[in-house]
């Protein structure tokens, strides 16, 4: 299929990578020059401006667009809707908040654009992983679109399928679902960031009683010089909390065991209040959660081990550079 994709950083340009080494063709704009230039350079069509990039795409068109939250998002989708016809659609992988989706896609509804969003998970590894994908919009639309979701997706791998599952929709098993109606999509890609918050900080706080364990401050007969490294790497190994953050954890340990790249400044990028919201307005105790939220919140006041651990975890799946005040 071809498609326009817009935004070129740490996700976007990778997306375009996988979708062109699928067989796709895609037309690439950014305001960086530079990412679009190294873009074309891999085989992807530049685009000078949204208009330029709109008028080289079959028609009806599709857009997908890769930017931060916001206002960056709402400029570019709207200048995209002055432009697009009945049957083109729209597509906003970012991390958007799910109640903008649902205003969009009312929005243009009338117009008969189509409106998808795409909670994006995968990082700057999903060039060669593949990218896990929640999404929404109406079924129709989302089917049409199922040769680009297909090639983004991880696939089967070599993840042992679930016993007794009985589903005779096999997408959630190669890496993507369709969640439901529009805002669906980025709901679930929201509250998997917030469970996301709540797993990283269970691994800030454990590994900093383990590092603490060797504190002057205890009786020296219980002090305990343990290697971090060492721990984490072999709970990657049959343990029932191996995982993928994990995995990055003991990449950064085995890198520095003082992780001293990084200040603990651990930066949160909306998601995890956004959950928080949810259950308040569902009523739903999420107390770990929450306290994840709040524990980020005080690491830009006054930092621990653990938050060190929880920056780079941070910049071992995202990229995510810490941001301080």
């Amino acid at each position: 299929m071809k498609l326009g994709l817009i935004g070129l950083g740490r996700m976007g340009g990778n997306i375009a990578r996988r979708l062109m080494r699928g067989g796709h063709s895609v037309v690439v704009f950014d305001q960086s020059a530079d990412a679009v230039n190294a873009l074309a350079k891999d085989g992807a069509i530049p685009a000078t401006s949204l208009a330029d990039l709109y008028g080289k795409l079959d028609k009806p068109a599709i857009t997908w667009v890769m930017l931060p939250a916001g206002q960056p998002t709402e400029a570019t989708i709207d200048a995209i809707a002055a432009l697009a016809k009945p049957e083109d659609v729209i597509i906003d992988g970012g991390n958007t908040f799910y109640k903008d989706d649902i205003r969009r896609a009312a929005a243009l509804e009338p117009r008969g654009i189509r409106y998808v969003d795409v909670g994006t998970s995968g990082g700057v590894w999903g060039l060669e992983r593949g990218y896990c994908m929640m999404i929404g919009g109406f079924e129709a639309v989302v089917n049409r679109l199922d040769p680009i979701f297909n090639t983004l997706a991880p696939g089967y791998g070599t993840i042992p399928r679930t016993a007794g599952r009985t589903s005779t929709d096999d997408r959630a098993e190669r890496g993507y679902i369709h969640a439901g109606p529009a805002g669906s999509g980025h709901f679930v890609k929201m509250i998997h960031n917030g469970i996301e918050y709540g797993l990283m900080q269970a691994y800030a706080e454990g590994f900093d009683i383990l590092k603490n364990k060797s504190s002057e401050h205890l009786p020296a007969n219980e002090r305990f010089d343990l290697n971090l490294a060492d721990i984490s790497e072999v709970w990657r190994r049959g343990s029932v909390v191996s995982s993928w953050l994990l995995d990055l954890q003991a990449l950064a340990l085995a890198k520095d065991g003082q992780l001293s790249q990084f200040s603990g400044n651990v930066a949160d990028s909306g998601e995890g209040q956004w959950t928080i919201d949810a259950a308040m307005e569902e009523a739903v105790p999420a107390n770990v959660l929450t306290a994840s939220l709040f524990a980020r919140y005080r690491s830009r006041m006054e930092t621990t081990f653990g938050d060190k651990l929880l920056s780079a975890m941070r910049f071992g799946f995202g990229g995510h550079v810490e941001t301080h005040k």
